[in-house]
């Protein structure tokens, strides 16, 4: 498997492109993704009870697994806008379906940004006719579903399957708001491979369990959250079957998509300054491993401390103790970093020089082994500081 460089575009028979509407002051704020034959696809959605209009209308274009293209806008979620919210969605939909001359109900739509706000549909409506599939500006998409995040998130793969180059490309966004437990804002994976709708599905509901639903930066679940995945086929590779080579190795190239764009969000959560991994150890099973996991990087005390860089493990092994996952609380050992701080639960001298130095780097892995079983399992996050409280207290304005 290689990591190369490119855009959501760079599978076999895929184009993309975004622009600036008039939704955002200046930025991009619209993008469509379009496959030159329908692909088959798969999609997961939040798990909040409100969800977005978008959420809808790309479910039922979703009925028989096949997708043309997608269209996203971002600066405003058309979440909690009622009928009229839900008719723009499917107006959007429409638009784009006619402006690319395939099947309305071929297009899947996602949007995000403030909640409540109608969609300007004379802006849409202006935007979505200015598309330009042949204006390949590199990553004019990836910019265009950007709200508060501070850098675009891609990564594209390229893998031998059967004798053919198969070529798999991710982008997501998402920087607050992040505590999914489907999928993580919005994601987009599009893929030349030749698979099925009901293999492919499996596979994303799969890894979206141990990626996205394992990164949390607020704890919030949005009403926006969904990943989609597109394959068109166009790689002529023969049809990946479960339990061969070639799928263990498409697996393997989905695994890496959905865990870098999962810590990508983790690590530009907003007003973030370092990314948090935790991996949990000797736990009974996966399941509860990732439950800790998420546990301790969710927690607002361990965040803090990561922030301000103080080895408070007190906080970590409180939050283990409220995961509910099984826990002896006389054998838990704990690191940060390569420093032990816990060994069966009793605190251990550590060098406090090469601590400080863990501590400022932008990454900082925390390990903790409950020592109760065999499995483990990880989960990311980001530390809370005081520029996440003045990006919220004026999201708005």
């Amino acid at each position: 498997m290689q990591i190369i460089e490119g855009t959501i575009a760079s599978p076999k028979g895929f184009y993309a492109a975004g622009l600036h509407a008039g939704l955002k002051k200046e930025k991009k704020d619209l993008g469509v993704i379009y496959s030159e034959v329908p692909a088959n696809a798969a999609a997961v959605y939040t798990t909040n009870q409100v969800k977005a209009a978008p959420i809808y209308v790309t479910k039922e274009a979703m009925t028989d697994q096949k997708l043309q293209a997608v269209v996203v806008n971002s600066g405003v979620a058309n979440a909690c806008t009622g009928k009229i919210g839900l008719e723009n969605a499917k107006k959007m939909q429409a638009l784009t379906g006619a402006h690319l001359k395939i099947d309305k109900m071929s297009v899947a739509v996602a949007s995000t940004g403030v909640i409540g706000k109608q969609l300007p549909m004379e802006t849409i409506e202006a935007g979505i006719s200015q598309i330009d599939l042949q204006d390949q500006f590199d990553y004019a998409f990836h910019e265009a579903i950007l709200t508060t995040d501070t850098a675009t998130k891609e990564i594209i793969v390229t893998e031998e399957i059967n004798g053919q180059t198969v070529t798999m490309a991710g982008v997501a966004k998402g920087s607050g708001m992040i505590h999914p437990n489907m999928a993580t804002m919005l994601a987009f994976v599009t893929t030349d491979a030749q698979i099925s709708e009901e293999l492919l599905q499996e596979i994303l509901a799969d890894k979206t369990e141990t990626t996205y639903n394992q990164i949390t930066v607020d704890g919030d679940t949005s009403t926006n959250d969904m990943v989609l995945v597109l394959a068109n086929g166009l790689a002529e590779n023969p049809v990946i079957e479960k339990n061969t080579e070639a799928y263990g190795k498409f697996v393997a190239m989905f695994q890496l998509v959905s865990e870098t764009l999962a810590k990508m969000i983790a690590k530009d959560g907003e007003g973030a300054t370092k990314l948090i991994e935790v991996q949990v150890v000797g736990a009974l099973n996966e399941t509860e491993a990732r439950l800790v996991a998420k546990k301790v990087v969710g927690s607002s005390l361990v965040k803090t401390a990561m922030f301000g860089e103080d080895p408070n493990w007190g906080r970590i092994i409180c939050a283990v103790g409220y995961a509910g996952s099984h826990t002896d609380p006389e054998k838990i050992d704990m690191w940060i970093g390569d420093q032990q701080l816990l060994k069966h639960s009793q605190p251990q001298e550590f060098d406090e020089i090469a601590m400080k130095q863990t501590l400022e780097k932008e990454k900082i892995c925390i390990t903790v082994d409950l020592n109760i079983g065999t499995q483990s399992g990880k989960a990311w996050g980001c530390d809370l500081t005081y520029k996440y409280v003045e990006v919220n207290a004026l999201y708005h304005t």
